[in-house]
């Protein structure tokens, strides 16, 4: 990356001592945060990081982070060369201890010698210590060198396509050969019998479960291709919610002056990078996962099995190993990913090119990548970060759009079972045993009959009979009963067995993937040998299929128009059993009884997602948490954070202003209605009358005065329903509709980009027409499709309406033990409410800054924002708005003064613009 600081250095912007690359003169708050962030990097703090939409935060943070890094790498390198022109020296700089952080020398300070030691033996250990060291620092030059020329001759493009395209002819030519050696073994003189199992059935018997502290599985990677492995160099992770968002940030990284020379690599799932065809029509995550695992896991043991060359059964293999996992290839498709940036896309279709696979292919460049880009999921979650082969010692994690960050990791780490899937695991788990039982050793049976034993409890618990049918199961007790761990535990009498060692044997026997085999040969169409055997496991599980005898509804969403086949349900109960393995005092299980045993539930909620967070905090250099609104910032200090064990010192909070001027926003609370009706839109007055009407009237004088889009967010799908279905019967609809064409939030996500085309074509022909109708007015709830990532720019979004405060469900048994949790963990400060009233508030708060935030998206952006209750002026309220918002709040008491600030503000900008 030096090349960036020789071939940017007129367009530098100079902060401090610091020169940020940058494309154009950044703003002033862009400078305060790169300054900022390169602070908290170069310290190795936690950093929250607040910078609205409009604000450049994205190419803020890419010349901010890789500025950091261009100059850490540099100091290393001028250490590591001191040291090599001397030999030998000191092992810290002095002036900067960090410089040894995530480099070839981390581990390599002195070791603490014994008191009374002889003088003569710590020299010669200080000497060999500087010795290895030295010699280590050599070996990562010549690699370092040998990636660089390598990367070098990749700009040409040349030779990535020419030798992808020989290895490709070679590896054809083999497989032809190899085919017609097995044709010729299968059809001669000495050709084996088959065996009694039929024709890939054998793969469906689980291999003999060695011991429980056998070493892992193999995963995926052979141990020959190990030592091929590079050194991790210091680099930055930046993660972010959805694929599109992290497609974004990469073209932000492609135009800044950063994109010629930093390495970046994209990361994604198998189903965003698999080019398999026929593992990826599969479908299901879980399916696809399980297949790719099973084809790697095909192709380590046919290797051993060659290396070995001990004769053996010959087995008919139903998967073959995977044509893309050739690591000569993946090497190649690493190498070139390395060479140029390229999101998710461009590395799909280089390795449908190179017919390598780009999933492990990326993986394969981690070590050597300076920015890792990839979905926020993955990092947090530890087994998944652990398979993806990324390592967080002393490294930098960025986890941009953070606002739901604690949501997301206890959706993550959250777990649901129902009944169905309980019996239904149990019916095919029994007649799997019944089928090969004979032919597993005895430490598998005793595990199985253990898995048995926890399905045939957990169905206990929840007042069914194992061996009925769930579907016409009634439970005689109904309702929501909530556990601790322990006591969960108890009450289902399976505290005896430990679930460390059955969640082990399960991922490590495959159990799940074996029984899914099983059940996609046996569960649709028998053969008559089996017809008598598994009849009663046909016809079990033909009973579990929904009954066709009505009409099926329409879709509520376009994933459930084309769901994918569902996974074995012992793969989900997994997950079931691995969450009851977490503390007793950081989660509970909640029973939902519902009538039916089917339709009943198990449910593990996280109650602390600090635990998952905690090791990415210890283990990183630094972390930076980012997003437009992170207000309040309380619950990542607190919840997040605190319970992590990170000390307040540690932490940095930055929130800088919005670009546009202050006078392009005019938020205002108003407390009182057209009729002077205070208005509360609490959950008990809300469904009034005379409140629904007064939000209409409201409504119908605001369409009036603003021109072009307004977007009315309300707390629930429910209550916009009710406020449509009243309006419309007192006539107030067609009132707003005199002025604005409403458009109202549907449900189907795939119906979303259609009302937005509409009610974008509308504004702008009312633009053109300037008729009576001045624009569209649209209703959407908060939470739902249109309040986050939607961009309601310019006349789009000219006023922004908040009817009521979105609280959550406060009877809700999770939230209620949420709150307890809190208030039971965490200090009440003086003067303040519990921590488990303030979760709530927070909670709607967030859900309100997300929602106004859709108006304002550029610098010369103009809106106003109406936040109709009351309860909305209270300073604790307040407080949790963003602060280039907070500065400007109007409290209205009456509306007479509101509505004319808003005629107002509106007159004048339309002027202006």
């Amino acid at each position: 990356m030096s090349s960036i600081t020789r071939s940017m250095a007129n367009e530098a912007q100079k902060v401090g001592t610091i020169h940020f690359p940058f494309p154009f003169t950044p703003y002033s708050i862009q400078e305060d945060f790169m300054a900022e962030l390169y602070r908290v990097l170069e310290a190795g703090k936690i950093g929250i990081f607040e910078s609205p939409t409009g604000t450049g935060k994205s190419l803020s943070l890419i010349c901010g982070a890789l500025s950091w890094l261009r100059d850490f790498e540099q100091k290393k390198r001028e250490e590591e060369a001191r040291l090599l022109e001397t030999g030998t020296g000191p092992l810290h700089d002095e002036k900067d201890e960090s410089l040894c952080l995530s480099s070839p020398c981390e581990g390599a300070a002195a070791t603490p010698r014994p008191a009374g030691e002889p003088a003569w033996v710590t020299q010669f250990v200080q000497k060999k210590e500087e010795r290895d060291l030295v010699d280590r620092l050599k070996a990562e030059q010549a690699r370092r060198k040998q990636r660089e020329e390598r990367l070098q001759q990749l700009q040409h493009r040349a030779q990535f396509k020419y030798a992808a395209k020989r290895l490709r002819q070679e590896e054809e030519e083999t497989e032809n050969l190899l085919r017609l050696s097995r044709e010729m073994l299968e059809t001669g003189p000495g050709a084996e019998r088959p065996e009694q199992l039929e024709s890939g059935e054998e793969e469906l018997v689980l291999a003999e479960y060695e011991s429980d502290e056998e070493k892992k599985a193999a995963s995926g990677v052979d141990e020959d291709e190990d030592d091929l492995e590079e050194e991790h160099v210091t680099k930055i992770y930046y993660c972010s919610r959805t694929h599109s968002q992290l497609a974004q940030f990469v073209h932000e990284v492609k135009k800044s002056p950063f994109g010629k020379d930093v390495r970046l690599v994209s990361l994604g799932s198998r189903q965003n990078l698999c080019v398999n065809e026929d593992v990826k029509s599969l479908g299901s995550v879980q399916l696809i996962n399980d297949r790719c695992v099973d084809m790697q896991r095909s192709r380590h043991e046919k290797k051993k099995g060659a290396e070995e060359e001990k004769p053996k059964r010959r087995r008919q293999e139903k998967q073959a190993a995977c044509p893309f996992y050739n690591h000569e290839q993946m090497g190649l498709l690493r190498d070139e990913a390395l060479a140029e940036v390229k999101d998710i896309e461009q590395l799909l279709a280089l390795g449908k090119e190179a017919r390598a696979c780009p999933y492990y292919g990326s993986r394969l460049a981690i070590p050597a990548a300076q920015l890792v880009v990839l979905p926020y999921q993955m990092l947090l979650h530890a087994a998944t970060r652990q398979a993806a082969g990324i390592r967080l010692q002393e490294q930098v994690v960025i986890i941009d759009e953070a606002h739901n960050l604690i949501d997301t990791i206890t959706g993550m780490h959250s777990v649901e079972v129902s009944g169905c899937q309980l019996c239904q695991a149990h019916s095919q788990l029994l007649q799997y045993m019944e089928r090969y039982g004979k032919r597993l050793k005895a430490k598998n049976l005793m595990y199985l009959k253990q898995i048995l034993y926890l399905l045939e409890k957990f169905v206990a618990v929840l007042g069914g009979n194992i061996k009925q049918n769930p579907n016409t199961q009634s439970l005689s007790q109904t309702g929501t009963e909530l556990k601790t761990i322990n006591d969960f535990l108890f009450q289902s009498q399976i505290d005896n067995i430990n679930l460390f060692k059955v969640q082990r044997y399960c991922e490590k026997s495959m159990i799940s993937r074996k029984l899914f085999g099983f059940t996609e040969r046996y569960g649709a169409v028998l053969s008559s040998r089996e017809q008598p055997k598994l009849a009663g496991f046909q016809q079990f599980l033909q009973s579990l299929q929904p009954r066709t005898t009505e009409a099926p509804a329409a879709p509520a969403d376009e994933s459930q128009a084309s769901a994918p086949r569902p996974a074995s349900p012992l793969m989900h109960i997994e997950g079931f059993l691995a969450a009851l393995t977490t503390a007793n005092q950081d989660g509970r299980v909640i029973l939902s009884r519902q009538g039916s045993l089917s339709q009943s539930t198990l449910k593990f909620l996280l109650l602390n997602p600090a635990v998952h967070f905690a090791q990415v905090v210890k283990e990183c250099r630094a972390v930076v948490i980012a997003g437009g609104t992170m207000q309040p910032v309380s619950d990542f200090r607190q919840q997040l954070l605190a319970c992590a064990g990170v000390e307040a010192e540690r932490v940095v909070e930055f929130s800088c202003g919005h670009v546009i001027p202050p006078d392009n926003i005019l938020p205002l609370v108003i407390c009182s209605g057209i009729s002077n009706q205070p208005l509360e839109f609490t959950f008990q007055k809300r469904e009034l009358p005379q409140m629904m009407d007064e939000a209409g009237r409201i409504l119908c004088n605001l369409c009036s005065v603003v021109p072009g889009g307004v977007v009315c967010f309300f707390p629930s799908y429910e209550y916009l329903r009710q406020v449509h279905a009243h309006w419309e019967k007192g006539g107030l609809l067609g009132r707003l509709a005199a002025r604005k064409k409403i458009f109202q939030e549907p449900k189907s996500t795939h119906q979303v980009e259609q009302v937005l085309l509409a009610y974008s074509r509308c504004i702008q022909a009312c633009g053109q027409e300037r008729g009576r109708v001045t624009g569209a007015l649209l209703l959407s709830v908060v939470g739902g499709k249109m309040s986050e990532g939607i961009n309601f720019s310019d006349n789009l979004g000219r006023c922004v309406v908040m009817v009521g405060m979105p609280f959550p469900n406060i009877r809700s048994p999770e939230l209620q033990e949420k709150m307890a949790y809190l208030d039971q963990t965490l200090p009440r400060a003086p003067g303040q409410a519990p921590p488990g009233k303030n979760l709530v508030e927070n909670l709607c708060m967030k859900a309100v800054n997300q929602s106004i935030g859709r108006a304002i998206r550029h610098q010369k952006d103009f809106a106003s924002i109406v936040l109709l209750d009351q309860r909305y002026a209270r300073p604790p309220v307040l407080a949790k708005l963003p602060a280039w918002i907070r500065a400007r709040v109007e409290v209205k008491a009456t509306f007479g003064p509101a509505i004319a600030a808003v005629q107002k503000f509106h007159r004048e900008k339309s002027a202006s613009s």
